[in-house]
């Protein structure tokens, strides 16, 4: 079970906090784990789902610079934790404190999303959304 302190570390590190090189690996292996299952549970439910998989490739690029990576794997590794600030059992505002966070921190970096990211995700979406239908 997660704790709420890692919660709130995970959401001060999507901020913007210095993340240590241990938590960024951490992080790095969770969402590359976890991150597509959770995607196809709430894709349906999720506002920005073609931002957040953008978000994603853009997490696991090596040309990304590093503090941005950083708080893209923190956001995304929020996003998959089940019991956070707001846990996600709670219908329709279970994902209210996940949305708020990918929103302001894909728009912090939004510059560094390039459209390679974006087509990825684009493509992802088209074949894994109809494919989950």
């Amino acid at each position: 079970m997660t704790t709420w302190n890692e919660a709130s570390d995970l959401r001060a590190a999507a901020m913007g906090r210095a993340l240590s090189l241990a938590a960024f690996a951490r992080h790095e292996r969770k969402v590359r784990s976890d991150f597509w299952a959770k995607l196809k549970r709430v894709a349906g439910s999720l506002p920005l789902v073609e931002d957040v998989v953008a978000a994603y490739y853009c997490a696991l690029d090596p040309a990304t610079p590093i503090r941005v990576r950083g708080m893209l794997l923190a956001s995304l590794a929020y996003f998959i934790m089940p019991m956070d600030i707001i846990p996600d059992i709670f219908l329709g505002l279970g994902y209210a404190d996940d949305v708020a966070l990918l929103t302001a921190v894909v728009g912090m970096v939004a510059a560094n999303i390039t459209p390679t990211h974006r087509a990825a995700a684009a493509r992802a979406l088209g074949k894994d959304l109809q494919s989950s239908r």
